[in-house]
C-alpha cells in the first residue's frame, strides 16, 4: 500500500510517501520512499504542496498511485493545522483516495519504540503544552493542553517532542521532535491495515484560535 503522510501540527511542515505492508502487528512494515521538512511555522501553505509533489515524485510514482492518505490531525495551532488537513482533503477528493486522521502526538509515540512509559508534549504556546501519556505503545491519558508546572512527569519515564519543552520534566529524553511519515502511518496502521471507512478529519484545537470574528468576540 502506497501512503502519503502529512502534518502540519508543529513549525515543521512535513509530507512524506511511505510504502506500508499490513501485518500481525508487530509484523507491520513501514518504508520510507521520500521525505521532505520544512522547519518553519509560517511556511505551511507555501511549502506543503511542493513537498507532497516532489516526494510522489522522488518515489517514483504518480498522485494516482495513491491507496491513502494520512495526515495529523494535531493538536496543533488553528493555521497549521487547517492547511495541513485542507491539503489532504483535497487532494484525497481529486484522486478518489481515502483520506485517514491521526492524531499528531501518537505519530510521535509511534517513533519512541520500547515498552517504558511515555510523556509526548509540543509547543501549544501561550507558555503551555500539548501532552499526552503512552503506556507500551497505547496512549492512556490526554491529548491536553497544560502550563508545564502543572503537568505532573510521573509515572511517565521518558519524554519525547519539542526540544523547547521536554526540559521541563526531569526525565530521560527520546531524540523525537514532530511526526515523520513512517510514524503518520504507524499510528494509522489498524485502520489501513483493516481498510476501514475513514471517520470525518476532526482538528484537534483544544482551545478557541486567538483571531475571531467581530461578532464573536465578547460585547
Amino acid at each position: 500500500m502506497l501512503v502519503l503522510a502529512i502534518d502540519t501540527s508543529t513549525p515543521a511542515v512535513t509530507a512524506g510517501v511511505v510504502r506500508f505492508s499490513a501485518g500481525s502487528a508487530p509484523t507491520d512494515a513501514v518504508d520510507t520512499l521520500a521525505v521532505r521538512v520544512t522547519v518553519n511555522p509560517r511556511a505551511h501553505a507555501e511549502v506543503l504542496t511542493p513537498h507532497i509533489l516532489e516526494c510522489i515524485a522522488e518515489s517514483g510514482h504518480r498522485p494516482a498511485d495513491l491507496d491513502a492518505i494520512v495526515v495529523g490531525v494535531g493538536p496543533g495551532p488553528f493555521t497549521g493545522l487547517r492547511v495541513g488537513m485542507a491539503t489532504a482533503a483535497a487532494f484525497g477528493d481529486a484522486l478518489g483516495t481515502p483520506v485517514y486522521g491521526v492524531c499528531s502526538l501518537d505519530a510521535i509515540a509511534a517513533q519512541v519504540h520500547g515498552e517504558r512509559n511515555l510523556l509526548v508534549v509540543t509547543d501549544a504556546r501561550r507558555r503551555e503544552v500539548y501532552w499526552a501519556r503512552y503506556s507500551a505503545g497505547r496512549r492512556v491519558e490526554g491529548p491536553g493542553v497544560i502550563k508545564p508546572r502543572e503537568l505532573e512527569p510521573m509515572p511517565s519515564e521518558v519524554v519525547a517532542g519539542s526540544p523547547s519543552h521536554v526540559d521541563f520534566f526531569d526525565l530521560p529524553v527520546e531524540p523525537v521532535e514532530t511526526p515523520s511519515p513512517a510514524g503518520l502511518v504507524e499510528a494509522a496502521a489498524s485502520v489501513l491495515a483493516g481498510g476501514d471507512v475513514p471517520e470525518p478529519l476532526v482538528p484537534l484545537y483544544l482551545r478557541r484560535p486567538d483571531a475571531v470574528e467581530l461578532a464573536d468576540r465578547p460585547k
